[in-house]
């Protein structure tokens, strides 16, 4: 009889670690990587999925069959020492089976799940699964009882999930890629893909003030001049006023109809070649956006506000120099919006984005209520500075140097704790 009891003992700490393992391999095992393999037919890995999609049921269920293995582990041990000891087993046995359950139901499965937990999870998965299953109408009613007394007390349990994805994800890149050197840019790339969703239109839109455009009224040979004249290959056409937008001249469109006149440019139809625009809300985002320029084979798109009027314009390219940073070719004109001084400051144009600042110097500027650097001094300090003025945001010296009537056009920024 002592012999079947001390067996039976130990197959309960045997089923305790099991258990602990699966506990801790479940929380570390890497869902991307489970993911993966189920995709290259790991029937397992299959499994596991439903365990990691449902971890607060997961889990539930495993402390909910551990607590009961441990329970009778200790009545076992309880009842072993009683037969020897008299009274006095009743206090060895809460030592003893507290110092195995800890050192091998506890301890050791669980260094092993955090090493391995990919492995693990999966060599265990078909008891585990079993467990989740059988134990599942049980392990809800739970979880809705205490649910149900943190509702009581004010505290809510559900949560973003894909929110909190998008962070776990943010921090897993940053964690990555702190210990790479010259990795800077990958991680701006990634995280930047990741804000997509976050990041409007109007953030990262060419202001109607500094768009290139096209008056209608204008001679063909005067058109043709500025087209020839200017850096981008699509430019807006308006007629009567600059907010009424009534089409796209494409260069390479108008160049191809200026060869077919053999350059005699005073019975050449303007309109002949001009598109169709294209108008979208300035709200709209930048993933819905990029999604739309794919879908309708577009690279331009006006910006207009909850009014109807003209805000500026946004490109394919805008969109995706905002993941890959800035993209220029031989007929760019060069803008250098940031320099650095000697005393680590910055000469910074204002209408440099904030979004850019961050990702080029890696500082953390707020954006949320401005997308520009000369934008965010306006609304941190209510008021239309005069040059000369200094202001301190947090932890940086912001000093206006040139203003334009009403407009900051150049700043000097510096990070105080450098």
């Amino acid at each position: 009889m002592l012999i079947i009891m001390i067996l039976m003992v130990m197959l309960l700490i045997v089923g305790a670690a099991i258990l602990s393992a699966s506990e801790t391999s479940v929380t570390a095992v890497s869902r991307a990587k489970l993911f993966q393999m189920f995709k290259n037919g790991n029937k397992k890995a299959g499994l596991t999925r439903e365990l990691t999609e449902n971890l607060g049921l997961s889990l539930s269920a495993i402390l909910l069959c551990n607590t009961l293995i441990i329970t009778f582990t200790t009545s076992a041990v309880t009842d072993i020492l009683t037969d020897y000891f008299g009274r006095e087993g009743v206090i060895y046995a809460p030592l003893i089976t507290s110092a195995l359950l800890v050192v091998y139901a506890e301890t050791l499965p669980k260094i092993i799940a955090v090493n391995q937990p990919e492995r693990v999870l999966l060599f265990f998965i078909w008891p585990i699964w079993i467990i989740f299953k059988i134990f599942k109408p049980i392990t809800l009613s739970i979880n809705n009882f205490a649910r149900a007394h943190l509702r009581f007390f004010g505290v809510t349990s559900t949560g973003n999930e894909e929110f909190a994805a998008l962070e776990e994800l943010r921090g897993v890149i940053d964690m990555h890629f702190s210990h790479s050197q010259g990795a800077g840019n990958e991680r701006a790339m990634l995280k930047s893909i990741l804000d997509l969703r976050s990041v409007h239109v109007e953030e990262i839109m060419i202001h109607r003030k500094n768009v290139t455009m096209i008056d209608a009224d204008d001679s063909s040979t005067r058109i043709v001049e500025q087209v020839l004249a200017s850096p981008f290959t699509r430019l807006p056409l308006w007629k009567d006023n600059p907010d009424n937008i009534i089409g796209i001249i494409h260069a390479k469109a108008l160049l191809r109809i200026v060869q077919a006149h053999q350059g005699n440019l005073d019975d050449l139809n303007i309109l002949n070649v001009v598109t169709k625009p294209w108008f979208i809300p300035e709200n709209a985002d930048l993933l819905d956006q990029l999604q739309a320029f794919r879908n309708r084979r577009e690279h331009i798109a006006a910006v207009v506000d909850e009014y109807g009027a003209f805000m500026g314009i946004v490109t394919l390219e805008d969109i995706l120099e905002e993941i890959v940073g800035d993209i220029t070719d031989e007929h760019d004109i060069a803008i250098r919006g940031i320099r650095p001084q000697e005393d680590n400051s910055y000469i910074i144009d204002g209408t440099v984005t904030i979004r850019d600042i961050n990702r080029q110097l890696d500082w953390s500027l707020p954006d949320e209520e401005a997308s520009t650097i000369a934008g965010l001094l306006l609304y941190e300090v209510r008021m239309i500075p005069e040059i000369g003025q200094t202001f301190m945001l947090s932890n940086y010296k912001f000093e206006v140097l040139r203003r334009h009537r009403n407009q900051i056009t150049l700043l000097r920024v510096k990070l105080m704790s450098e």
